[in-house]
């Protein structure tokens, strides 16, 4: 009788210990490096909020903004071994890993509005991009808008020449290298957790950002002027990691496709809302000057960017350029 008991007692036991390992629900470590208040910290939140729910709590989205894991120079390496699943870095971040092609993005002025971006994005140029992350153990879930970026330093910033001799911090790109040069300035490759700090040291004099950058990271507060210069883009490929992906149950990765193409949209809605708030902010704070350019001010940028696109040629391929200026006429 004793011996009944005890079996019986086991396999309760077992029971209860398996469903409660089934109930473990699949945890998703979601990295990036701004903050919550941004249109990606916001595309990161909603897609927590959609995952959880169309999984039914089977899966669990633990976000971490503002690097409080990695910086920009780590998170991709940690994708790659696995010690998170989920980033949204900017295209920037392709480059150094080898995949030059993202740097298309960073070219200036290769996007007129965001309805061309969209084509790009959303089109089949933006799917055989993605793709090309999978040799590097990546999947591409999804693009992220943040927006056009404006300039900003401690003077004025009206025509290319003002420029000359400012150093100005940039994400690591060839593409933002060249940029910089072509304006006169010195490009500083810094992390963008470092960026306040060092521009309110003078380590920088300047930077370049969407508004909703500028204001959540205060960078407003250590620097008196800003030009409305919508010069070049700045935007996010959501990526996993790819063994991790690939091992998830198949109902689980519909479900959480599904989430990604809502939370997508979402946040490339509220983006230039996102950076128009945070733009009239800047204003309000009366710390800093925001200069819009003159039609002759724009024509100078023009003159003095565009040749970028010819430069990078070599670097991210005349087709692709080629093919994205086609797109977006």
């Amino acid at each position: 009788m004793k011996l009944k008991s005890l079996l019986f007692a086991l396999s309760a036991a077992a029971l209860i210990t398996g469903s409660a390992f089934a109930q473990t629900p699949i945890v998703i470590k979601f990295s990036h490096v701004v903050a919550s208040d941004t249109p990606k910290g916001h595309g990161a939140e909603r897609f927590k909020e959609l995952a959880e729910k169309a999984t039914k709590g089977r899966v669990k989205i633990d976000l971490y903004p503002n690097s409080q894991l990695y910086k920009d120079k780590e998170e991709i390496e940690a994708l790659q071994l696995g010690a998170v699943q989920m980033l949204a870095p900017s295209m920037a971040k392709f480059g150094p890993l080898g995949v030059k092609e993202f740097e298309v993005f960073d070219l200036p002025y290769i996007f007129p509005n965001r309805q061309s971006l969209y084509k790009v994005t959303e089109g089949q140029v933006g799917k055989d991009l993605l793709k090309k992350l999978e040799p590097k153990g990546i999947i591409g879930l999804a693009f992220w808008d943040n927006g056009f970026k404006v300039m900003s330093a401690n003077k004025p910033l009206h025509v290319p020449a003002d420029f000359k001799g400012l150093k100005m911090r940039i994400q690591s790109s060839k593409v933002l290298d060249a940029q910089m040069r072509a304006l006169g300035a010195n490009p500083q490759v810094m992390a963008f957790s470092e960026v306040y700090q060092a521009l309110q040291t003078g380590v920088v004099d300047g930077t370049e950002n969407p508004p909703s950058n500028v204001y959540t990271q205060k960078m407003n507060e250590v620097q008196s002027h800003i030009t409305m210069s919508n010069h070049g883009y700045l935007g996010y490929a959501v990526i996993v990691n790819k063994k991790f992906w690939e091992g998830l149950p198949a109902d689980i990765r519909t479900a959480l496709e599904g989430a990604m193409k809502e939370a997508t949209k979402y946040a490339n809605d509220i983006a230039q809302k996102e950076n128009d708030n945070a733009m009239e902010a800047i204003k309000k704070t009366g710390k800093t000057k925001v200069y819009e350019l003159t039609a002759a001010e724009q024509a100078e940028w023009h003159k003095a960017l565009l040749p970028v696109q010819k430069e990078m040629e070599g670097r991210i391929g005349k087709d692709l350029i080629d093919s994205i200026n086609k797109a977006v006429k």
